[in-house]
Order: C-alpha cells, then sequence, then structure tokens
C-alpha cells in the first residue's frame, strides 16, 4: 500500500509540474505586459526599461528555469496589476471560493442522491420521470443565464437576496443556489444509473432471496456499491469548484479564484495566472489521489495490487 501511495505522490507532482509548464507556455503567448501596463504612446525606451525590471527580456529558457525554482519554493513573484505576492493574492481568495464551493456541493450530493436513489427504486413512475426530467434541465442550463435568472427574480424583482458581492450569508443564497442545481442533477442521473446497476446483480438477487427488509437491500446492498461512480465524480466537481467556478463567481461578483483568474488573464498578469492555475491544478490531482484511496473502503473487493 504504502508503494502505491508513493508511485501515485510522485504521478501526481509530474502532472502538477506539467500542467504548469503548459501555462508557463501559453502565457507567453498572451502578448507582452509591459506593454499593457503602460499608457498607450509610451515611449519604445521605458517600455523597454520596464520590459527588464520584470526579466521579461531574459531568454525563455532561463526565464523557464527561474519559474521553476521559485514554484517550488511558493514563490510566482508579484502580481503586475497588484504589485503583491501572485500567490497570496490566490490566497486571500481561495476562502471565498472554498465556501462557495463546499456548501454547493454538500447541497448538490444530498438532493441528487436522493433524487437518484428514489428514482432508481421507484423505477417506470412518475417520480422517476419528475426527478430525471428535472435532472435533465438541470444540467442542460447554462449556468450564467440561471444565475442571471435568479438575480432578476430573486434580487431584482423581489427584492429578498443581494445580488452580487459577499456581505453577509444571504449573498451566498443565489450562487450556491446555481452552482447546486448543476451538481444536483449531475449526481442524481448518475447515481440513478449506477443505483440500476447494482440492483441488477446477483448479490442482490441473492439479498432478496435471502428475505432481507428492502431497505437493507437498497442501502447497505446496492447503494454502496453505486457510490463508486457518484465518488468519484463527485471529487471532480469538488476539485473543479474549489478551483474557482470563474462563469458564476464573475456573475455573482464574488470574491474567489476564478474571478481572479479571468481579471489575470484580462490584464496578461502571468504571475497571478501561474499561482492560480498551480493552485488549481494541485486541487484537482491530489483530489484525485484521495478517491484512489478512498475506493477500497468503498467496495471491499477493489484491491490495491501494487
Amino acid at each position: 500500500m504504502s508503494r502505491y501511495i508513493i508511485e501515485r505522490l510522485g504521478e501526481a507532482l509530474v502532472a502538477v509540474w506539467g500542467i504548469v509548464t503548459i501555462v508557463f507556455v501559453v502565457t507567453r503567448m498572451l502578448g507582452d505586459p509591459a506593454v499593457l501596463l503602460l499608457p498607450l504612446g509610451t515611449p519604445e525606451a521605458q517600455v523597454a526599461a520596464l520590459r527588464a525590471e520584470l526579466g521579461l527580456e531574459r531568454p525563455m529558457v532561463i526565464q523557464y528555469l527561474d519559474f521553476l525554482i521559485r514554484a517550488v519554493q511558493g514563490d510566482f513573484g508579484l502580481s503586475y496589476q497588484f504589485f503583491r505576492p501572485a500567490m497570496d493574492l490566490v490566497l486571500e481568495r481561495l476562502p471565498a471560493t472554498a465556501i462557495l464551493a463546499s456548501t454547493s456541493i454538500v447541497l448538490g450530493v444530498i438532493i441528487g442522491s436522493l433524487a437518484g436513489f428514489v428514482a432508481a427504486v421507484k423505477r417506470g413512475s412518475f417520480l422517476e420521470f419528475l426527478a430525471m426530467t428535472v435532472a435533465l434541465l438541470g444540467q442542460a442550463t447554462p449556468v450564467f443565464w440561471l444565475g442571471i435568472m435568479l438575480i432578476l427574480y430573486f434580487g431584482v424583482n423581489l427584492g429578498w437576496l443581494p445580488t452580487g458581492g459577499w456581505d453577509s450569508l444571504a449573498s451566498l443564497v443565489l450562487p450556491v443556489l446555481t452552482l447546486s442545481i448543476f451538481v444536483a442533477a449531475t449526481v442524481s442521473r448518475l447515481f440513478r444509473s449506477s443505483m440500476l446497476d447494482a440492483l441488477s446483480e446477483d448479490y442482490v438477487r441473492t439479498a432478496r432471496a435471502k428475505g432481507l427488509p428492502p431497505g437493507t437491500i437498497y442501502t447497505r446492498h446496492a447503494g454502496r456499491n453505486a457510490l463508486i461512480p457518484v465518488v468519484t465524480m463527485v471529487a471532480i466537481l469538488t476539485a473543479e469548484l474549489l478551483g474557482g467556478s470563474a462563469v458564476t463567481e464573475t456573475v455573482f461578483s464574488w470574491p474567489g479564484v476564478g474571478r481572479l483568474l479571468l481579471q489575470a488573464i484580462e490584464n496578461k498578469d502571468f504571475p497571478v495566472i501561474q499561482a492560480g492555475v498551480f493552485l488549481i491544478a494541485v486541487i484537482f490531482v491530489f483530489t484525485n489521489l484521495l478517491i484512489d484511496l478512498i475506493y477500497p473502503l468503498l467496495d471491499p473487493r477493489i484491491r490495491v495490487t501494487r
């Protein structure tokens, strides 16, 4: 088991290195930040001086090696826009994103799991039709459109809730509702499908032949095994939301990582882009690693063979 963990950690580190390397190359294709930071018509001599101050006049290989050495130390340089350490800016926005993501995931998983469970147990009934229709609509509806509609109805027309920012718990309601609807729709459809597959297995027929109560069969036998693909999907959604749901954060002016990254891309703020993508890559990779280690706890038949 320890060897497996070490191998997976090694693979995770390689994945993070590959991602940040790609981002380093791509950000250099966005344009010259020195030109962006200075007013239009600035003499070329001043542009060259700023470029030298930012270290952009050095060969690309030297910039890359310097970037890797500093990245290992968590130093991505100063933001071109805010003139503060880039990683500090990203970490300051992380709590807001974490609160939004965790609340949305918990609410979405609870609603989606219940809807998927009912749809599987009541297969062929009106409840299944209703649950799956709502889930399909939830997945098909663009998040930005849903967020705008919620703002117009609950924020503008009714005036019940704030339309943006993060001033109180009430500010959390609309963005959480927007994201949790998508999460619930995804989880419910996947859980229903997985639950139906589990209910057709031999061990479920054996449990029924033994006369076990339906509740025990649905929860302990079928439900537990049906959770495996759901856990994988929840892990992906969690990592995605923790990395910053840029669209939702922008619609609701939420001060999170996703909105910060969009602003950094618009302003060609290389250090902030690299720090943000590095953090997101770490969250994605190590979330997947954690899920790999949880699988054997859900299904004892899954064993690490390395």
